[in-house]
This record gives C-alpha cells, sequence and structure tokens, in this order.
C-alpha cells in the first residue's frame, strides 16, 4: 500500500511539474510570444524559498523604482538628496537566448529601461550562478569605440523621412545606408546631408560611455543601489521563434549592490539601444504584453512582439514623448473616478509638462501604482467616503485598509479617449488571513522630484497592453493571462 501512495505522489509530482511547461515559449501559438511570469511565481528560479515578501518591502521598493525613474530626466542642475540606498524591484521575467548556440538567461522586463544587460563570464561582483559566456558563442563580438553604432539624431527634419528610410531594412541608419536606398532623390541627400552633419554619428549611444585601452566600447550605470561596467557586445538574439543577429547588448564585467536583476535585463524602453529601436524592421516598433499576477502558477503571460496578433478591438490613448525622460511611454490622465463621482483632482497633479518630465507613465517595475500626493489623497478620501460603515486603517506602508466584508466603489482611469475601470483584483491587496483589504496604490515620494503617475504592474494584470510607438498610441483591453 505504502509503494502505491508513494508511486501516486511520484506520478503526481511529474504530472504537476510538466503541466508547467515553464520554458515552453508561444503561450497563444504566436510565433512571436514569449512567456512572462511573476519572479515569485513557481515556474521562477528567483522565487524566495523563504517567507513571502512583505507589502511594506514592495513600497520600499517601489518607492525607490520611483527615485529612480525620477532620476532619468535631463536637468541642467542636478539635485542632491540623501545616499539611501536604492532597491531595484524586476517583477516579471522572460526567456532569452543569447549566443550561437544560445544560451538561455532568464532577464527582467522593463517597459523604463532601454539597454538590455547580462552578467558575463569573469564578472567581479555579480551575483547569479549563471553567467554568459562570450567566448563559447561562435557569432559574439565586443565593439570597437570607432565603430559608427546607433547614431541619435537629434535634428528635427530626420523624423519626417524616418518611416521611408526605415525601408532600408538597416539598423542603424547610416550614410551608407542612404545612398542605397531606391527613392525620391532629394529625400536621400537631404537625409545624407542630415547624417553628415550630426555630430553624434559615431557617439555611443550607451549610458555613460566608455573606451578601453584596448579601443573597445564600454560604459557605466547605476541600477538602483547597484552599479554596473559592461561591455558593449554584439551577438545574436532568439526571443521565441524570432533569431536577431548582431544584438548590441552590455556584457557585465564588474558588479557592486544586490539590486540588479539576476540574470540581466532586457529594455523595452524608447532608447537608441532597447530592444523596440534596434529590432524597428522586425517589430515595427510594436509590442504588447499580458501580465499575470504574482499567484500564477505557470508562464501564462506573454510578451507579444510585433504589429501582428496584436488585438483588433482595443481602445486608446495618446502615446505622448517628453524629452526630459524620452525613455518613458507618457499618456494623458486626465481624471479618475470612484465610483460614479469624478474626483476634484488639481490640474497641475496629472499635467503632462515637458519641462520637467511631469505626467503620468505605464511601468512594468513598479508594483503598485503611485499618484503624486495631492492626486492620491484626493482619490483616497472619495474612496474612504465610498465605503459605508467601516473605519480605514493602516497597514504595512498602506493606508487605506478594511477588516471582514466591505463593499468597494471601484476605481476608473480616465485617459484622453479611453477609461480603464480597474477589476477588485487589481485594485485591493489582501492580507495573507484574507481578513483584510487595503487600496492598493500610495503616494509617490514626496520630494521635489516627485513628478510621475505611475499605473503600475498590479493595475495592468490581466490586460493586454500595447505599445504602438509608430502611431502613437497605448492601447488595453482585458485578457486573462494568469
Amino acid at each position: 500500500m505504502r509503494t502505491q501512495l508513494l508511486f501516486l505522489l511520484i506520478s503526481l509530482l511529474v504530472l504537476n511539474s510538466e503541466s508547467l511547461n515553464c520554458y515552453e515559449n508561444n503561450p497563444r501559438g504566436h510565433p512571436s510570444d514569449l512567456r512572462v511570469f511573476h519572479i515569485s511565481s513557481p515556474c521562477s528560479p528567483f522565487k524566495k524559498k523563504t517567507n513571502a515578501v512583505s507589502w511594506e518591502s514592495t513600497l520600499l521598493q517601489d518607492k525607490a523604482r520611483l527615485q529612480y525613474l525620477t532620476s532619468l530626466a535631463v536637468k541642467s542642475s542636478v539635485p542632491i538628496a540623501s545616499g539611501r540606498a536604492i532597491v531595484q524591484s524586476p517583477t516579471y521575467i522572460v526567456r532569452a537566448d543569447i549566443g550561437t548556440p544560445a544560451q538561455p538567461m532568464l532577464v527582467a522586463l522593463d517597459t523604463s529601461n532601454d539597454a538590455a544587460w547580462v552578467p558575463c563570464s569573469g564578472c567581479v561582483g555579480c551575483a547569479s550562478s549563471v553567467l554568459f559566456d562570450p567566448s563559447k558563442s561562435n557569432s559574439s563580438r565586443t565593439l570597437p569605440c570607432e565603430a559608427p553604432h546607433y547614431p541619435v539624431l537629434k535634428l528635427g527634419r530626420v523624423a519626417e523621412y524616418a518611416a521611408a528610410f526605415a525601408q532600408t531594412g538597416a539598423t542603424p541608419w547610416r550614410i551608407e545606408d542612404v545612398r542605397k536606398y531606391n527613392a525620391d532623390k532629394r529625400v536621400k541627400s537631404e537625409l545624407t546631408a542630415l547624417l553628415q552633419k550630426s555630430a553624434s554619428y559615431y557617439r555611443n549611444p550607451a549610458p555613460n560611455p566608455t573606451c578601453t585601452i584596448s579601443k573597445s566600447c564600454g560604459f557605466n550605470m547605476t541600477y538602483g543601489g547597484s552599479a554596473i561596467t559592461a561591455s558593449l557586445t554584439q551577438d545574436t538574439l532568439t526571443l521565441a521563434n524570432d533569431v536577431i543577429p548582431n544584438y548590441t547588448f552590455g556584457c557585465i564585467n564588474q558588479a557592486t549592490g544586490t539590486s540588479l536583476p539576476a540574470q540581466g535585463l532586457m529594455g523595452l524602453g524608447r532608447g537608441p539601444l532597447s530592444l523596440i529601436s534596434q529590432t524597428q524592421n522586425l517589430y515595427m516598433s510594436t509590442f504588447s504584453y499580458c501580465l499575470p499576477n504574482s499567484k500564477s502558477s505557470n508562464f501564462s503571460g506573454s510578451l507579444r512582439l510585433g504589429p501582428k496578433f496584436q488585438p483588433l478591438r482595443i481602445k486608446t490613448t495618446p502615446l505622448l514623448k517628453n524629452p526630459r525622460r524620452s525613455s518613458l511611454y507618457y499618456v494623458n490622465l486626465v481624471g479618475v473616478r470612484v465610483g460614479n463621482k469624478i474626483v476634484d483632482i488639481p490640474a497641475s497633479a496629472l499635467a503632462f509638462d515637458p519641462a520637467t518630465g511631469a505626467g503620468t507613465i505605464f511601468d512594468s517595475g513598479t508594483v503598485f501604482t503611485r499618484l503624486v500626493e495631492p492626486a492620491y489623497l484626493a482619490v483616497r478620501d472619495e474612496f474612504r467616503r465610498r465605503v459605508k460603515n467601516a473605519n480605514a486603517t493602516s497597514l504595512g506602508g498602506f493606508d487605506t485598509c478594511y477588516s471582514g466584508s466591505v463593499v468597494f466603489p471601484p476605481v476608473t482611469f480616465m485617459f484622453a479617449g479611453m477609461n480603464v475601470t480597474i477589476p477588485p483584483d487589481n485594485l485591493l491587496i489582501h492580507s495573507s488571513s484574507g481578513n483584510t483589504s487595503c487600496l492598493a496604490m500610495a503616494a509617490a515620494p514626496n520630494n521635489v522630484n516627485s513628478v510621475l503617475n505611475v499605473i503600475a504592474s498590479m493595475q495592468q494584470q490581466n490586460h493586454r497592453v500595447l505599445i504602438d510607438v509608430p502611431n502613437s498610441r497605448l492601447g488595453i483591453s482585458r485578457e486573462t493571462c494568469t
């Protein structure tokens, strides 16, 4: 009898592990779909084996990320802040195969960063036991300092011809590519002239670029409380079934701090080294994602790359671009409705301002939505007024919590041309005992740089979020991917 029970238990474990399909891509059968799972899900090798991460620690991580996002603004003067360590929280990860033959890496998905980077063999200070080894890839090469990488063209007229010029199939856009372009001679000659005038033609597009003694390209950057030194490298990147040759990324040689994503990061921002910029001809600067919640037991979320197979019926709002934080995906949040009442929020709290970097963004790395303090207080107070016969208490970092059976009002984010009502599962976070529920939002850190409203990953879960850069739109539709 014991033998039979043991056999049954082993069989169930095997079946359960097979049903998870943790490393299988194409979750919906689309050729450019990548599995996305929560860092704490059973499929994640980074799932903590100790007690679950507390709400309070997650809020502190979110606060740190808000400080990081506000630091992306281009400023003529640099404000001084306290030297607290900034902790990053890479919430969702995808599989990326790098090199030939492929070396699999589980990299953090980050819509507010650009460059991809992974820990490499010989790295000093890298905590991960999984390292990319360029010497084992026959397609890997470091980039020399004098190589024309990705020219950052600041001349406005280039944008007028960018769509036509993209037909060259060339990445990056270079003078020799323009000469091959069989289009209108005037367009070709003007583009050539603009490129020749661009002082950034030979500029290393990486953050804080360096040139080593051996004349190879590198860069230094901080990520939360950590810092990295990396060599700019090109190699084959495989995502799902798509093979991307000569992908430029950072090969980390040295790292300090503990806040780096263990196996690296894939940047989906709008900068020149992001996945979206380097694959313009393949994915047409278009992608979407569906994030499962943290309790999802498998690779059920997906990152969908390219315009094909994107939802046709989807609510959209215009994408905005803010030169102060040019990598971020801004939208115009015009109001918030609690129940049937549009909350009275000062216009300045929601305003999009290119001069300061203020506005509202969608971000995959922040866990709980943050609103600048005047907006948050107005929403919170109206939410409390709508909850009948119950008094709000605080728990951890949340200040609007209730015990027992309570009826909560719906909350709707009102964007230009699009309203999104947050489902209860995305609006409330519950205590481990299930007896207490809290409004899963908080005020942005109260300092001089707190000018960002961030629509965070918990409020995005089980939605398809579409980023369509060519058509300057962000779309949202409900989709269960948990």
